[in-house]
């Protein structure tokens, strides 16, 4: 783990020490821009391809093959994307639970209906509140079959109190890396909303990284495995796994951010459009999460 931060702290340097060009720094937040959107979206099971991401995104042209609300949900995170982004050079401005929760009602757009099931596996119906707290327990089925429980709804406000006072107390003392890993963990034991808790992680992470001087990161979505395992081993208490991980993709971060400011290509040899393509000719191992909402007894 040092030397990998110490690899960061190296390429952090070089980044600081760039002028970008008008045209250069264009491409780059066009590239994090659509990668961000595309894959956060991706992991939570929006369909929408990369290619029909950027038509959407820039130019605004909508492929009629997808749902209303998988289209919206896209416009909006990407809208959220932007708005952490302008927070995080508002050094003077700190981040709050209206922010979170306004962040929350953005990515969501407004209030659904969501399938769901109780404990026994019966289906029902919820109402999922944007930019409300949850009223009812919340939990995922891992890979294993367990069922794993986030906090209680009536522990929520506490807890995302507390989260911010880690966050206030520890923002000038850990590295940036380990900050925004732990926070992004944090948040996720929590589970605080209904639904977009996830998307929500990310973008707290990235506003974090933003506001320290970092180029946002992207977790790609044919790392979800990868990405679940090592939140899993955070769940467990090893924050190393998961605090690796994203070391790695603040790594690929800042080297293609570097490569931008040298004028040079940031175009990938393996695009999303050919990945997927081979995602649908073979089996994907990607395991399914079902997350309930319902109310139960919990032995203390």
């Amino acid at each position: 783990m040092t030397d990998k931060f110490n690899n960061i702290n190296i390429l952090k340097k070089e980044l600081d020490a760039l002028q970008f060009s008008d045209h250069d720094r264009r491409r780059l937040e066009e590239k994090l821009r659509l990668e961000f959107s595309y894959n956060s979206n991706h992991l939570e099971g929006n369909t929408i391809t990369y290619l029909d991401t950027k038509a959407l995104l820039l130019k605004d042209i909508v492929a009629n093959t997808y749902s209303f609300r998988e289209l919206e949900e896209m416009k909006a995170h990407d809208g959220a994307f932007t708005l952490i982004k302008e927070w995080a050079v508002d050094q003077d401005r700190d981040i709050s639970q209206v922010d979170i929760k306004e962040l929350n009602k953005l990515i969501l757009v407004k209030d659904f209906w969501k399938d769901a099931q109780t404990p026994d596996g019966q289906p029902v119906r919820r109402m999922i509140k944007v930019g409300e707290y949850k009223e009812m327990p919340n939990s995922v089925r891992l890979a294993n079959g367990e069922i794993f429980h986030y906090a209680e709804p009536f522990e929520v406000p506490a807890k995302m109190q507390e989260l911010m006072d880690w966050y206030n107390d520890e923002k000038s003392g850990l590295h940036p890396i380990t900050l925004a890993t732990i926070f992004h963990h944090k948040f996720v034991l929590i589970h605080p909303f209904d639904d977009g808790n996830g998307r929500l992680s990310r973008l707290m992470m990235n506003y974090i990284l933003l506001r320290l001087g970092y180029p946002p990161i992207v977790i790609k979505s044919v790392d979800k495995i990868k990405y679940l395992n090592a939140l899993r081993l955070a769940d467990v208490g090893d924050n190393e796994a998961f605090i690796d991980f994203i070391a790695d993709q603040v790594i690929w971060s800042l080297e293609l951010s570097i490569k931008a400011a040298k004028g040079e290509s940031i175009e990938e040899l393996n695009d999303w459009e050919k990945e997927l393509n081979i995602l649908s000719k073979t089996r994907d191992t990607i395991p399914e999460r079902k997350t309930w909402n319902f109310k139960f007894e919990v032995s203390r």
